[in-house]
């Protein structure tokens, strides 16, 4: 049964989240000349940094998982218009954005 985010994060009890997650059907993540896709996933965890309010503190890419630890940061996303938050969304989930960066 799935839970709501908004009952499964609570900042008030923890800021701090180790998130992981797996290559499906023993896929990997990382094969042969496997750094320029480390490279791309380290990129793209610093795009989402800057567009939504976590942090990393760090994280691990192994050849068919990943993972990562993130701070919450509630009162920067407090602050912003629904507007920005749109925005933001936009910014991170574009069909045209994922198509570009894939190739």
């Amino acid at each position: 049964m799935t839970i709501a985010r908004a009952h499964l994060v609570d900042p008030d009890v923890t800021r701090w989240y180790h998130c992981v997650t797996r290559c499906v059907r023993r896929a990997f993540l990382l094969s042969e000349g496997g750094s320029d896709r480390k490279q791309w996933i380290e990129n793209r965890l610093q795009e989402l940094t800057d567009l939504f309010s976590i942090a990393v503190g760090g994280f691990a890419v192994l050849d068919n998982h990943l993972h990562v630890l993130v701070r919450l940061d509630p009162q920067r996303a407090g602050a912003w218009s629904d507007e920005e938050v749109v925005r933001r969304w936009g910014a991170a989930l574009s069909p045209t954005r994922s198509i570009a960066t894939a190739t």
